[in-house]
């Protein structure tokens, strides 16, 4: 007798018919996500997005420079809006994005298509909240906090009109970052590339048009790289949003039979709203340590600024691997496979590890050769070396704690990256503090944040070790079943693993 006249002797096809019902069926980019090599799928998945921070990276320092042609004030308005317009793009592309990217990457590992699509419009909801108030804050209080922030005269003016023109675009950005990180969440890095890439290559040479008033382009000043940008994240959001209706992605973006459901906007924000604290956390870390650093100078902050800023571009190569590690291991805990995602957590974090290791250790043998490269005052290099001597050894553990951290947010638990950037926080503001007062010895400032970063890599490690994704040990938390077995329905049961 062939095993097919067991099975259909021994189901009824009414039972066979639920069974099937029951079994998930997976898009091939979400089985890929499951059952690829873990090391080449993300490194296959992280070279997208890496180019693409790269981009972004590269329209940031085109506009500065552009910028700076404008003259010193110009230049320093749009320094003081800086960090303003950062933590929005940090909140809206890493943080919130990722509580998106999460979400979804659990409901179609978990089988749950519906939800997945629903979550699509849910996370357009959340853009649209986020992206007013945003707005709203900085439109009224701007003026006022790049006033504090040491803003006056013509750089107050400056920065207040920048301010003015790109918060007023808010929603756009907020829009653009969130329709990315749902196709991402997918396990689609490339389309995002493409649309992110090939408006860079448009923004580039617009920025300066709107900036000097060059052919038929307004002499728009200071707001044109503003209006620029915002040009940007406007044909970028409609580009994204027409590809998630046309059919071709995983997950489709519709209001047609589709409630909006508080369990899903929960399943959202639990990640993505702890990860936004986190944002905070980072940025108030930055500037108390830019405050500290400021008791010894001028040449003392740029040193510090200049040495510091090779941190910032480990951001891309780390954020490179956080989109894949966010929706591997978001998948894969949505379809109960524990040990498959730990995997993928701990390779992802092993290669951004010796990524970020390298770099700071070439940097901490060699640290004139990137210095140079932003000027040649002696105090200055002075400060940017030792900086550099100090911290740029502990890049490494900076590096696996942020890859843990994006692996953390796929799988839905933030509690012990949030627990580690706080000791960050307290570490580097208390110990930098104690240093300042008891040594006044710059070194010994940059020993804490040095001592900080290690801190925030190992306690992330440490609790992704001890099994804090799961209420059991891995092995035990749920069987890891082959592809076709049965998943659980609905949202209860794409939170089960990770509550």
């Amino acid at each position: 007798m062939s095993a097919s006249s067991v099975v259909s002797s021994e189901t009824s096809p009414a039972a066979a018919a639920e069974q099937a019902a029951e079994k998930p069926r997976f898009d091939p980019r979400t089985r890929a996500l499951i059952e690829g090599p873990i090391a080449a799928t993300l490194m296959r998945l992280a070279v997208p997005n890496i180019i693409v921070m790269l981009a972004q990276t590269s329209v940031g320092l085109v506009e500065t420079y552009f910028v700076g042609k404008l003259g010193t004030s110009a230049l320093a308005g749009v320094a003081l809006a800086f960090p303003v317009v950062m933590l929005m793009q940090m909140m809206s592309a890493g943080a919130m994005g990722g509580g998106m990217s999460s979400a979804i990457a659990r409901a179609l590992g978990g089988g749950r298509r519906s939800d997945a699509n629903a979550l699509a419009l849910h996370a357009v909801v959340i853009a649209l909240l986020f992206g007013i108030t945003f707005m709203v804050a900085l439109l009224l209080g701007g003026p006022s906090l790049y006033a504090a922030m040491g803003g006056s005269g013509a750089s107050l003016a400056a920065a207040v009109t920048y301010s003015n023109v790109i918060f007023t675009g808010a929603i756009l950005v907020w829009l653009f970052n969130s329709l990315a990180n749902v196709i991402r969440g997918t396990g689609n890095m490339l389309f995002p590339a493409l649309v992110t890439v090939s408006g860079v290559v448009v923004l580039i040479p617009l920025s300066p048009c709107l900036i000097f008033g060059l052919g038929p382009f307004p002499q728009l000043g200071v707001a044109g790289g503003a209006v620029a940008v915002l040009l940007y994240y406007a044909v970028g959001s409609l580009v994204l949003a027409a590809y998630l209706r046309s059919g071709r992605s995983v997950v489709g973006l519709t209001l047609r039979g589709i409630k909006l459901r508080w369990a899903l906007f929960a399943d959202i924000l639990r990640v993505g709203a702890v990860a936004a604290l986190i944002t905070v956390q980072t940025n108030l870390t930055i500037a108390i340590a830019t405050g500290l650093v400021g008791a010894f100078g001028p040449a003392a902050i740029a040193g510090y600024g200049t040495g510091s800023r090779l941190e910032y571009l480990l951001i891309p190569l780390v954020f490179g691997l956080g989109g894949p590690l966010v929706a591997m291991v978001g998948t894969n805990i949505g379809a109960h496979r524990p040990e498959r995602a730990l995997r993928v957590a701990w390779i992802g974090a092993a290669i951004a590890a010796g990524m970020c290791e390298i770099i700071g250790f070439c940097a901490a043998i060699e640290p004139r050769a990137w210095l140079s490269l932003f000027g040649s005052e002696p105090d200055m290099l002075d400060a940017g070396t030792r900086y550099l001597h100090t911290v740029g050894p502990v890049y490494g553990l900076f590096g696996l704690g942020m890859a843990l951290y994006f692996a953390s947010q796929g799988a839905g638990r933030l509690l012990w990256p949030f627990l580690a950037n706080l000791a960050r926080l307290l570490i580097a503001a208390g110990g930098g503090y104690i240093a300042l007062r008891l040594t006044g010895n710059l070194t010994d400032v940059f020993v804490a944040l040095a001592i900080a970063l290690a801190t925030f890599g190992l306690i992330n490690a440490a609790a992704v070790a001890a099994g804090v994704w799961f209420d059991k040990p891995a092995k035990s938390a749920a069987p890891e079943l082959p592809v076709s077995a049965p998943a659980a329905s609905g949202s209860s049961a794409a939170g089960a693993i990770v509550k």
